[in-house]
């Protein structure tokens, strides 16, 4: 095929592959002709969600831009590529042409070989090669075009090499500083001056590609770690941190120093801890808020930006991955009109989305919902919300007593950390208040011996404990490239234990890997929860100073699932693996 691809064309193409129907090819035309044709013919089609027609997988897969993009590769007998920004070195394929030259032939270069002997390019127009032969011949290196999503070619050809200029045009607004470090006491006091200016145009302009690309990417987390040598940008993505960029030591110092700007933070303040909010949008115009975070180290300051995803406050707990059985007795729980209930489980377990989901099922008008939290996570206009304050002395325990001059029906106390607040969490329960408020420990039943170790009296404790649940997030598989296998009984029987609640299944799926999931052959993250209510046995135990092993057991036979039992449920069901949930499961669960 000598000329460009027309929409028609490719239309014609896929009606006569059988992947749409005459009625669907029909309807599609007319689209087309009233289509912007500024759009390449991919994405134009791929407005239209058609759904394939003779779909083997029995799927109703819908024809996306990547779908359609293979299918016009197939056509031109060309490799196809789903360029995946996190896996590409944007310094090293901006060297390989000019940005002009770039958008001339409507190309991009995306990967350089290790041996630097060849050069993949993606291309939007397949037909026309006519560049090539003169690029071989100015780089001296081989090129292999390539076929990409049409809209990502030229959403990328921008951001990389826009990227690029910024670290280049803010490497050359001041002279370098010596990145050889001596001594910590050196790294501490490097002076400003020596660095790219935080308001430099150039760095503003590295920050908000940081942002916009983490938000693109779902990360939760942000992290930039100054080095002897380079900044390391990575991003923690279902839970697993992957290197996205490196910058030079002093524009990684600037970048910190403009988001540091950015969160009201105290910019010459370098040698402790700082911490600071800001608020910004999503590319698709959704507000977020990031929660920052700076730490002194050897090489400078680190920076950690948590992200919070904006659709948590619309979340359902079927969403979450609660069992229908947990889900019922979680909601009987927090729906007590005294008493304490508890989330328990390590950070980035998943408490503050399992907290905010509660609390807005609570939130009716009839209620009064009080929060106390450090910080104020997710802003709700339902919740009236207090933060932490250590400076002028309003901590969790003070601002308790404050609440409970409130009126309050409801107060949810973000974290108990001390005796004071544990007592205080107690007298409101004893009040008549229902308390709902998070703690760190491995397990559902360790929470009540956690709680008696803070200094709580076990019969106020009795008094007054509704119920605690734990949780963690597993990985969920790819339900494009899972494949099954069959079980390994040895596997399963470390996962369940002596436990037969859930049946060995015959068959369980493994992670594969494909361009949907960056080929790690997992997508999002669901929840494991254990869930414990406090019956008559187990106050009597917690009365007579029992260990965490014998409440445990008790909880049991009382009907509780383990957090490995909960995760056996999603193995069997074909959400994740056995690996997986003993990777985030405590051993102590076996």
């Amino acid at each position: 095929m000598n000329s460009p691809l027309s929409s028609f064309q490719l239309l014609d193409l896929l009606k006569k592959a059988q992947w749409i129907s005459e009625e669907q090819f029909q309807a599609a035309r007319v689209h087309v002709r009233q289509a912007d044709q500024e759009l390449y013919p991919v994405e134009q089609i791929a407005e239209l969600s058609l759904v394939r027609h003779n779909d083997e997988s029995g799927r109703q897969e819908i024809l996306d831009e990547e779908i359609l993009t293979r299918f016009v590769a197939a056509i031109y007998k060309l490799p196809y590529i789903k360029i995946d920004p996190l896996k590409i070195d944007v310094d090293a394929v901006t060297q390989v042409m000019s940005l002009a030259y770039a958008q001339r032939h409507k190309i991009l270069a995306i990967e350089v070989s290790e041996d630097e002997e060849s050069v993949k390019v993606a291309v939007l127009h397949p037909e026309n090669l006519n560049w090539k032969e003169g690029l071989e011949q100015a780089l001296r290196k081989r090129i292999v075009p390539v076929i990409a999503n049409p809209a990502a070619i030229k959403r990328y050809q921008k951001e990389f090499y826009l990227l690029s200029a910024s670290v280049k045009g803010a490497n050359n607004a001041k002279l370098q500083n010596d990145s050889s470090v001596t001594n910590l006491e050196q790294l501490i006091e490097l002076k400003s001056g020596e660095e790219s200016d935080a308001n430099d145009q150039h760095i503003v302009q590295i920050v908000d590609w940081l942002l916009q690309y983490a938000f693109k990417q779902r990360a939760s987390d942000i992290h930039i770690e100054p080095r002897r040598q380079a900044g390391i940008i990575r991003f923690r993505i279902d839970g697993v941190l992957q290197k996205v960029y490196e910058l030079p030591t002093n524009i990684t110092h600037a970048v910190i120093s403009r988001l540091k700007i950015l969160g009201r933070m105290d910019l010459a303040e370098r040698r402790k801890p700082l911490d600071g909010r800001v608020k910004t949008k999503t590319p698709d115009g959704q507000e977020v808020e990031l929660r920052l975070s700076t730490l002194p180290t050897a090489f400078g300051e680190k920076f950690v930006g948590r992200i919070f995803d904006p659709t948590v406050l619309d979340r359902k707990f079927s969403e979450l991955g609660l069992e229908p059985e947990t889900e019922s007795t979680w909601r009987d729980l927090i729906s007590q009109p005294t008493g304490i209930v508890l989330l328990t489980g390590p950070t980035g377990s998943g408490k503050t989305t399992t907290l905010y989901t509660s609390l807005k099922l609570l939130a009716t008008p009839e209620v009064n919902v009080c929060t106390i939290e450090d910080p104020i996570e997710m802003v709700d206009p339902k919740l009236n919300q207090m933060q932490v304050h250590h400076d002028i002395d309003l901590d969790f325990a003070s601002g308790v007593r404050a609440l409970l001059r409130q009126d309050p029906d409801i107060i949810m106390i973000g974290e108990i950390r001390d005796r004071e607040t544990a007592q205080m969490a107690v007298q409101a329960a004893l009040t008549g208040h229902l308390v709902i408020s998070t703690l760190h420990t491995n397990d559902a039943p360790s929470a009540m011996t956690r709680l008696v170790e803070i200094g709580v009296e076990p019969y106020l404790l009795n008094a007054t404990m509704l119920g605690v649940m734990a949780q963690r997030l597993v990985r969920t598989l790819c339900t494009y490239c899972k494949q099954e296998q069959d079980t390994d009984p040895v596997a399963w029987q470390s996962l369940v234990g002596s436990s037969n609640k859930v049946a060995i299944p015959e068959k369980v799926f493994h992670p594969v890997g494909c361009d949907r999931c960056r080929h790690t052959g997992y997508q999002g993250r669901q929840g494991i929860y254990e869930l414990v209510t406090v019956s008559d046995e187990l106050k009597t135990l917690v009365h007579d100073g029992a260990e965490v092993r014998q409440l445990r057991e008790q909880a049991i036979r009382d009907g509780m699932n383990l957090l490995r039992i909960s995760g056996a449920f999603k193995v069997a069901a074909g959400l994740t693996t056995i690996e997986e949930v003993l990777r985030v499961s405590p051993r102590e669960n076996s």
